[in-house]
């Protein structure tokens, strides 16, 4: 029999020694992971404190107190006021929301295209195939900028001016009961004009949005709790519009449009589009969606067909399978890669600088810089505004990845 004294010291009773810090395999990782915490913090403070030695030896100092003094100079695209007087701080914020704007408009688009070239590669359709094999092919493989540039000379050449629309002889015509003109020196859009009432009205459409959200969740309940196939796109697009129609009609339309009009020499009025973030918006869309198109096929060939031939077995149509059963599950393979190519979106947004699109990289990282002459000081602004909305991207995106994760049961 096996006494008391017979039985092994286990590692819980022996006393801590500074020795199992290499030796204990407990405590051998936090060890390694604390000594190079250190050297790295350590090397961190060793190049800043050398950077700002540097610094004060040429007499210079890192100051932002250039921010609060005025710009002088004007910006093309303004989402927001602003004029040559502004501060170089709002210039700069100017210039950041119109790098926004930008990459928004360019993330959807390009998932918009991408899904789709990407499924219609796959078509049983020869034709189809091949015209999206062309489309990514040529538009992957040839740099985005010499794209951005294409597409801006064609809407200088092609579009017609805003003289082409004045006289009885005039060569070009508004679109959409004269509401829309599109010249080749941007698009002008109707604008919104907020009067008494108008939050009532847009609080309504946010509720309707939140409604679509919920209808929806509650649609694919149904669906994969109960079998039962609710139809979710003509309510979705009801909920989008009647309740908002209906409030404004009821208020005597407190939200009215302003439309442009040709005064002089351009069109005055309503929202300006400028070329230049149009030719950067569809080049940026298109080119990367060529890339987002082959993840979307990777994802989809790597479903097991077996899964497509038993959705078909049950009575399922082609686009059902595909939107209820392949893509669902394809998600998983295509949401890493694609976090990917909105991150090169985002940063190759600083090419608008060569059609003359003011993004933050020309305002806060070109004229301001030049101005200034705070090189230090712009360029540390650029990295921390451009490292945040990488990882603001990363970060929702990683939670969206991990919400269409295999749940185990």
């Amino acid at each position: 029999m096996t006494t008391l004294a017979d039985q092994p010291v286990t590692a819980s009773n022996e006393s801590f020694k500074l020795s199992m810090l290499l030796n204990d395999t407990r405590y051998r990782s936090l060890t390694f992971q604390f000594i190079a915490l250190v050297a790295i913090i350590a090397f961190m403070a060793f190049v800043g404190g050398n950077l700002v030695r540097n610094l004060t030896e040429a007499g210079l100092n890192i100051s932002y107190a250039f921010l609060g003094e005025p710009s002088g100079y004007d910006i093309n695209q303004r989402p927001i006021e602003y004029d040559s007087q502004s501060s170089h701080g709002r210039a700069a914020v100017v210039g950041l929301l119109n790098t926004l704007i930008v990459a928004f408009l360019a993330c959807v688009t390009a998932t918009i295209f991408g899904v789709i070239a990407g499924v219609l590669r796959l078509s049983n359709n020869w034709i189809v195939s091949k015209l999206m094999s062309f489309y990514v092919e040529i538009f992957r493989n040839v740099p985005v900028l010499i794209w951005i540039l294409i597409i801006f000379s064609v809407m200088i050449n092609v579009a017609p001016s805003p003289r082409d629309f004045r006289g009885d002889d005039a060569v070009a015509s508004m679109w959409l009961f004269d509401s829309i003109a599109v010249t080749n020196r941007g698009v002008y859009l109707p604008k919104p004009v907020m009067g008494d009432g108008s939050m009532i009205v847009l609080a309504v459409f946010a509720l309707s949005v939140i409604g679509i959200f919920a209808f929806r969740n509650y649609a694919r309940k149904q669906l994969f709790d109960h079998g039962r196939m609710v139809p979710v796109f003509w309510p979705s697009i009801g909920l989008f519009f009647i309740p908002a129609i209906l409030t404004q009609f009821v208020l005597g339309n407190p939200i009215t449009l302003s439309y442009p009009s040709l005064q002089g020499f351009n069109f005055r009025g309503g929202i300006t589009i400028l070329g230049s973030l149009i030719a950067l918006w569809f080049a940026l869309a298109i080119y990367t969606g060529a890339f987002i198109a082959e993840n979307v096929r990777a994802g989809i060939q790597a479903i097991s067909k077996g899964q497509t031939e038993a959705a078909a077995a049950l009575g399922l149509r082609p686009n059902r399978i595909m939107s209820l059963v392949v893509l669902p599950q394809a998600l998983r393979v295509i949401i890493p890669p694609l976090i990917s190519q909105y991150l090169n979106i985002t940063k190759n947004s600083s090419l608008a600088i060569a059609v003359g699109y003011m993004d933050v990289t020309g305002t806060l990282g070109g004229i301001t810089l030049l101005q200034t002459g705070r090189a230090i000081e712009t360029i540390l602004l650029l990295m921390a505004f451009y490292l945040t909305v990488s990882l603001l991207i990363s970060f929702f995106m990683n939670v969206f990845n991990n919400r269409m994760k295999l749940q185990e049961r």
